[in-house]
């Protein structure tokens, strides 16, 4: 599934000027393809749940891997995850990867087993303190407000800085455990934010006050809810979106996590139905 530079979704995109009352979904066949889009500058493409490929400054950033096929997940003994679909991508076909974006490594729809095996391969993966822990080899622990520098190929360095993100409603660390976000930063380039498995407004707030207004803001969306919460949101759903947009101050938002899983209640067209409300489907890219 890719989603390079397009506005609105599931490849296709709401014509200008066509009303959408509130609460009709925009039909995936009314949105048009965003491969006819110029390039952008920061290419990012969304290859299906959370994982995303991130080019920046010369560097190839992966979030959150996933490449199982469909199959179900027993978690903490009370709930299973099932995954719908199989993989748009194998990890053969992606290239180089020099880092990994890892939101957080206990729940198998941000890293499953396929990418698990995929990590030994990679020379670097930033994640949060617990995880790095139990992952170990490549793996570096960041706390929000941390920041690491990579080297670019051609001179120069890319900052990431660990954002905070809240997995849930407070206190759901101490079930559903710590979680971070990214921001990339460097001298001659925008400022791009992946929120990762984060359902928190106050969270992107933080960041909007240190780094807006971003450029790019890859959202995980979905609308994930928790048997463990009495169904409430783990991951933002299309209205917050809209909010953390408008927080952000972003130019573009590229939608991930999406698709795939079954506890993900909202799908890319109810992202786009919020987004063309809100007079924002100019900024919005969805998976193709």
């Amino acid at each position: 599934m890719a989603t390079s530079d397009t506005p609105a979704p599931t490849g296709t995109s709401v014509p200008t000027g066509t009303p959408i009352p509130t609460g009709t979904p925009v039909p995936a066949a009314s949105l048009p393809s965003q491969r006819s889009l110029p390039a952008e500058r920061i290419p990012v493409t969304v290859l299906g749940g959370p994982t995303t490929l991130v080019e920046y400054g010369g560097l190839r950033l992966l979030t959150d891997p996933t490449f199982d096929p469909p199959g179900e997940y027993p978690v903490m003994g009370r709930a299973v995850l099932t995954k719908t679909a199989p993989p748009r991508t194998v990890p053969a076909d992606l290239g180089r990867i020099d880092a990994v974006l890892l939101s957080h490594d206990e729940h198998p729809d941000n890293l499953d087993h396929s990418g698990r095996a995929f990590l030994a391969g990679v020379p670097l993966v930033l994640t949060t303190p617990g995880g790095a822990t139990r992952l170990g080899g490549a793996a570096r622990g960041l706390a929000p407000w941390d920041s690491v520098d990579l080297p670019r190929p051609d001179g120069g360095t890319l900052t990431v800085t660990a954002t905070p993100a809240l997995h849930g409603p407070e206190g759901a660390e101490a079930v559903l455990g710590e979680v971070v976000g990214f921001v990339l930063t460097a001298e001659d380039l925008p400022a791009l934010y992946v929120s990762g498995d984060n359902a928190s407004l106050d969270a992107v707030r933080e960041v909007a006050a240190r780094f807006g207004p971003v450029d790019t803001a890859v959202l995980f969306l979905g609308a994930a809810r928790s048997v463990f919460w009495d169904g409430a949101l783990i991951t933002l759903d299309s209205a917050l979106a809209v909010e953390a947009a408008r927080v952000l101050g972003a130019r573009r938002v590229v939608a991930a996590h999406t698709d795939s899983w079954s506890h993900f209640t909202e799908g890319p067209a109810d992202v786009a139905a919020a987004f063309h409300r809100a007079g924002l489907s100019h900024v919005l890219r969805l998976p193709t």
